[in-house]
């Protein structure tokens, strides 16, 4: 196992890559807290660790306020006496023209994208400086992050600030010995399609035939390929990677410039 009785905080770990990268810290021997702001997700995810012979604690959260952060991790001290691992998975979207945006959607996007994973950093990161032992921060940005998407601005410019965070708070934090790296997920089963069903009414397989269209391996990514990275990047394996954004994908648009998605969206 390559995280033996690690300490874990993965937030939006009810669903997609959230929940994929806490069973996986628990498969690799972690003891996670997993947070996200549907309960009744974070409880199933909880027991999914639990039958793993791991422990868990379940915690409802709204990653844009500091007080409930702050609350997610008092409650993880109290559980397990300490944190090695935050893992920021909490994410939202909608599609919308900028033309057509409201100031509201706007702000939930960044709300939960950007402020969350500040609020969250920062509390973890106060205590991996006290607890003097360093620490492992993997950010969840996107592809999105690296470049434009029509009727994703928002997004868009969410996740490029999740990269530019994680590449400030890297610098902050290396004299901790905290490394901070960000994943950015191209286009992944769950998060596109079920999203894009979800706000468009388009069938799912009719999205994914879309989607496909853009690969190299004529397939999409599962919230599992972006665990496996996740686990990577916070076992020993990475000491030497901090300030990193890696793309996970087999996208020809993260390699050839801005990002178009399909006219359905």
């Amino acid at each position: 196992m390559k995280l033996p009785n690690k300490i874990a905080i993965v937030t939006g770990a009810g669903t997609g890559f959230g929940r994929a990268v806490a069973l996986a810290l628990a498969k690799e021997g972690a003891n996670t807290v997993v947070a996200d702001f549907d309960e009744e997700s974070v409880r199933k995810t909880a027991k999914e660790i639990e039958d793993l012979g791991r422990k868990a604690l379940a915690v409802k959260v709204d990653v844009r306020f500091s007080s409930e952060v702050e609350n997610m991790v008092q409650r993880a001290l109290e559980k397990f006496g300490r944190i090695d691992i935050l893992v920021n998975g909490a994410s939202v979207s909608t599609t919308n023209m900028v033309v057509d945006m409201k100031e509201e959607e706007w702000d939930n996007i960044m709300g939960v994208n950007v402020k969350g994973t500040f609020f969250c950093s920062r509390a973890v990161a106060r205590q991996m400086i006290k607890q003097g032992e360093g620490g492992k921060i993997v950010n969840v940005s996107s592809m999105a992050g690296n470049g434009g998407a029509m009727q994703l601005a928002h997004y868009s410019a969410s996740k490029a600030a999740v990269i530019g965070f994680t590449q400030s708070l890297s610098i902050e934090l290396a004299p901790y010995k905290i490394n901070v790296n960000a994943v950015c997920p191209g286009i992944i089963e769950f998060s596109e399609l079920e999203r894009g069903a979800e706000l468009t009414g388009t069938p799912p397989e009719k999205i994914e035939k879309e989607y496909i269209s853009f690969t190299l391996f004529s397939d999409i990514g599962k919230p599992e390929d972006v665990a496996k990275l996740v686990v990577f990047l916070v076992s020993e394996e990475s000491n030497f990677m901090t300030g990193q954004a890696i793309n996970i994908s087999d996208d020809e648009l993260t390699m050839t410039g801005p990002m178009t998605i399909p006219k359905m969206l």
